[in-house]
Formats: C-alpha cells, structure tokens, sequence
C-alpha cells in the first residue's frame, strides 16, 4: 500500500505563484483496500504532500486531518447532474464534504466531475453550473480563497495536437469550454487536465517512438518541431500540455495555468500491450517527477512547471479489462512497492524504500561489452570484493556477464549505503526490489541471509591479485579489452556512476 512515491513538495513558484508540487491520485477499486490510516502512514512515510481522492470520503478526510497533507476532493460523476441542478443541494455537499472538515483537513481544490466531456456528455450542459454554484457555496463560507473549483479533463478533448501551436479544443465543445474558461479565469482557478502519452503512444501506429513517450533523450535530429512556433518538443507530455495552452489562447484565454490531474504508465498489459511493463512504467513516472520537480518547464513556458498527480498510489484489481486498467499503481494493496522509482535527488518525492529491500542489478538487455566495463570496474577501482565470482565460490554460477555483474553491481551498491548515484553504471545498472540471491550465493544486502553490507576498502582486490588480470573468473571479453577498461575506469570514474 504504497507507493515509492516520495513527494518533495517544489518550494518553487510558478508563474502563478503557486507551489510547484507532484501529488498521487488515491483509487479504492481494490478488492483488498488498504485502511485510510494506513494509507496516511504511507503517505507520511514517502513524504507525499499532495493527493486526490476521487470522492469525499470521510474516513479518509478525517484520517488525513493535521496531516499538513494538501488534499482534492471530488464530485463523482454520478452526483453531477444534482448538484448542477440545485443551489441547495451543492450547498449542502459543500457542508457535507467540505465545511465539516476544515480546517484541520487542508482541503485545497475540489473537482468537479471527471472526464465529463467524454465520460458523460449528457451532463456536459449542467457542467458549469455545478462548478459555479460549489464555488458559491464556497464564497458563503470564506472558502473560495483557499480552495479552487474546475474539473478535469480528458486531453482528447483537443483536437490536431501536434503541432501545438496549431492544436484547438473539439469545437462541439465551444458552448462549454468557452465559459467554463471564464469561470476558471475570473476564480483564479486552474484548467485540469489528464495526460497519458502512453495512450498517444499505443494509437500512433508506431509513430511516436517509445523514447518519445518516456522522457528518454533523443538526438537533436529525432526531436519534434513545431514549424510555426520553431520550439523543439523531447517528450509527448510537453506536446500535450503545450496543446492546451495554444488550444485556450485560440478561445483568447491566456492566464489560467494548468494542473495535470492525472499522468502515468501501467506496469502490465495483455499481449496487445507489449510496452505495459515494469521498466517502461518505472522510466516514465521516474523521468516525469525529474521534469517537473527541476521546473523544466515546456517549450512554450520554460521555467512553469506543470503540478501533477501520478495515477496512481496502488494497483487497482477490481477495474475492468484491459489487464494494463489494473495495474498503473505504484503499490500493491499489501504496500508492496511494484518497482523503485529512478530518483536519486536528496529528498525526492516517492524515493524512499520504506522495506530497505533493494539491490543494484544488470539491466535486461543492456550491451554485454558495457556490462563487461562496469564489472571490470567495480571489482577494481570500486574495490568491491567479488572473490565469491571465482571458480568453485558460491556465486560463480550461472557463469556468465549478467549474473556476476549484477553481483558486483549490488555488493559496491552496498557497500556505498544505496546512495544517490551508485546504481547507475553508465545506465546498464537498475534499482530492484526482488532479492537476486540464489541457492548458496547470498547478496549483499539480503535480510535473513547473512546479508550485510561490505567494507569495500578492506576488501578490494589487490592491484597483484589474478582477479584482474587474464585469465579470469570474472570477465568474458578478451584480455586485451579488459585491460584496457580496467585502465580506463580508474581515469574515468564518475563515467560508471
């Protein structure tokens, strides 16, 4: 019931003025959901200052008070047409929901709806009225100072988005969009937005490349340009936000600021799923929180950042088909984490490991001749102890690159105390939750195995030991290239971290 979700609230104003921050969206479609306060332990525990909840549950509101935790409720969906249509009856969700737990619940948005436009359009007409008469209910009590009022929306709602520059919302919407745009101007509230390039990716026909999708470097020739705008897009997300902008300045909106409401990558799929994984999941929602928290802005709003909440804290096993629909959390229901996210800032929202459990290991598919470089270079210039690789030790078996690097990988991991940088090995390193252990070959780091972590000064291979010359147990490429590495890596050390 957590997710590694660590979130370091950005004490960096946007344009706004308002608080840069990465928040997790709290879904309850479990089949063993966690109580509310272990849930606010879990949050707690990862620093996560900032949640949505897609209610107003009351257990939860009540077990998120003094928390200091910054919270947006929501109108369901099936409540909207009630509210739209009844002062008093927003009123009284607002006394309900709102007043009966503030302050001590900092309730700091409340959403209206979600997905309307696409979700529920025969609601679409009392939209703006539901917005308007919560927001009312607010001012009768004080509250529309400290708590804003919009509803999120779906991003197919904009229509040619790339280029941006050029991109509109469906003009069917107009009669909505145009005053809801207002409304949201004259409160000093924010547009909401969903962002899931994961679907752009899948229904590009393999137009967008993968690399595109994830936030992963791409050469200067591989980056998207806008031709009217000449900005240069690295990412889908950027695209995608930048698309709303232009789409509000067509309609002459120019001062609300986005909140993306929900953004992230499942972790599993079914077989027409292929890139619903593990990896791709962690890199995405890893490179997201980066982009954000180093205000990076986008292309049309360098130095804005886009507050976002990753969708989202658990994995939910009662949501419908497709598989990819159940698994987008970042945590089981029994708080297992379902991988470690890549954050390694002091301080990073979702970077604790609140198990301790994690290891350094080779990345699948990673390049064996950089394997062999970074295993050359922990076993000498890292001084890692990898005697128990040599022939007849315990973790000589299986005996090939991918399994003695990732010993090596982990015991230097170790015996740095799992600090920033240390599992990175030039990027053929990853974090793991999953013991590598097997058989009698005990990791460092295991519990319950004689697991602890090296004194990697004491114990590091001599410059005289056969452990780095040729022949040897450790390395599989030819002397000549190892030496050569080993040489190289005392000259470049910061290269493998």
């Amino acid at each position: 019931m957590a997710i590694l979700l660590l979130l370091l609230p950005l004490l960096v104003s946007a344009v706004y003025g308002d608080e840069t921050f990465i928040g997790v969206n709290i879904g309850t479609d479990l089949s063993d959901m966690p109580s509310p306060t272990q849930v606010v332990a879990l949050l707690k525990a990862q620093n996560v200052w900032h949640v949505r909840l897609y209610d107003a549950d009351r257990a939860m509101l009540l077990a998120l008070a003094n928390t200091g935790i910054q919270v947006t409720i929501s109108v369901p969906n099936e409540q909207l047409l009630g509210i739209g249509q009844s002062n008093a009856t927003a009123a009284n969700w607002v006394a309900r929901n709102v007043i009966a737990h503030v302050p001590a619940t900092t309730i700091t948005a409340i959403a209206v709806g979600s997905e309307v436009l696409t979700a529920l359009p025969n609601a679409a007409p009392v939209l703006v009225s539901a917005l308007k008469l919560i927001h009312s209910a607010l001012v009768a009590s004080n509250l529309d100072s400290q708590i804003k009022v919009s509803t999120p929306h779906s991003s197919s709602i904009i229509l040619d988005s790339f280029p941006p520059s050029q991109a509109f919302f469906n003009r069917s919407w107009d009669p909505v969009m145009v005053p809801l745009l207002k409304f949201l101007q004259s409160t000093g509230s924010y547009l909401m937005l969903n962002v899931f390039p994961y679907y752009d990716y899948m229904q590009s026909n393999n137009v967008i490349p993968l690399d595109y999708a994830l936030f992963r470097p791409l050469p200067p020739n591989k980056e998207a340009v806008d031709a009217n705008t000449l900005l240069h897009y690295t990412n889908v997300f950027d695209a995608i936000v930048d698309a709303a902008y232009f789409s509000m300045s067509y309609l002459n909106i120019t001062n609300v600021p986005i909140v993306v409401t929900e953004s992230g990558w499942p972790s599993k799929g079914d077989s027409s799923e292929p890139d619903a994984t593990v990896d791709n999941a962690n890199t995405y929602n890893s490179n997201l929180i980066k982009h954000v928290i180093n205000n990076t802005g986008t292309p049309k709003h360098p130095g804005i950042t886009v507050s976002t909440y990753i969708y989202e804290l658990y994995n939910e096993d009662l949501r419908p088909s497709p598989l990819s629909e159940k698994n987008w959390g970042l945590f089981d229901a029994n708080g297992t984490p379902v991988y470690i996210l890549h954050l390694t800032a002091a301080g990073t929202v979702f970077a604790n490991d609140t198990t301790n459990q994690t290891f350094c290991v080779a990345n699948d598919g990673a390049d064996p001749k950089m394997l062999q470089a970074a295993l050359d270079w922990a076993c000498g210039p890292g001084k890692v102890d990898c005697s128990p690789l040599l022939q007849g030790q315990p973790c000589y078996e299986p005996d090939n690159v991918v399994s003695h690097s990732t010993y090596a990988f982990n015991a230097y991991f170790q015996q740095m105390g799992k600090s920033t940088g240390t599992c990175d090995f030039k990027g053929v390193a990853t974090i793991s939750t999953t013991d590598p252990s097997h058989g009698s070959c005990i990791f460092p780091g295991s519990f319950g195995k004689n697991g602890t972590i090296t004194n990697g000064t004491s114990l590091a291979p001599s410059s005289n030991d056969t452990s780095l010359g040729c022949p040897t147990q450790y390395f599989y490429g030819s002397c000549s290239f190892t030496t050569s590495v080993i040489i190289g890596a005392f000259l470049m050390t910061a290269v493998f971290l």
